[in-house]
């Protein structure tokens, strides 16, 4: 296969990221829907699907321009408001909120961005924002 005709990149199923052709999927590139093992055996879990829906109730609830962190999202499904006093199990789903945020960039629903600037959530590294797109 030559380079002008490799397929598109695809979204890994469980955490968002870009998945570029390889050579070794040529014969199975249809059936590709992780980016790796860990993806494959993590899949998309009820706490992955209510962090969607808490990034996407944040923001409607929230002026069309409005952005919000990651945190709130895990802050709302995993309890706590952040202060330190009422537990910290919320830092826990911030992984997996920037994994939900990414699986949202995939599906045309929101933005992710730094510095005001939209960025490719898949390399995205540090602090990022999320807005509807």
């Amino acid at each position: 296969m030559s380079r002008a005709s490799t397929p598109e990149p695809r979204t890994c199923v469980s955490c968002g990221r870009t998945i570029e052709w390889r050579k070794k999927w040529e014969r199975d590139w249809e059936q590709v829907r992780y980016c790796s093992t860990a993806c494959r055996r993590h899949g998309v879990t009820d706490t992955d699907r209510a962090l969607e829906a808490s990034i996407l109730d944040l923001l409607a609830a929230r002026s069309r321009t409005s952005t919000i962190c990651p945190s709130e999202a895990a802050r709302a499904v995993g309890g706590g408001s952040g202060d330190g006093d009422d537990g910290e199990a919320w830092r826990e789903l911030m992984e997996p909120a920037r994994r939900a945020a990414r699986r949202l960039v995939a599906a045309g629903e929101v933005e992710v961005t730094q510095g005001g600037r939209v960025v490719d959530p898949s390399t995205a590294k540090g602090p990022i924002r999320i807005r509807r797109a």
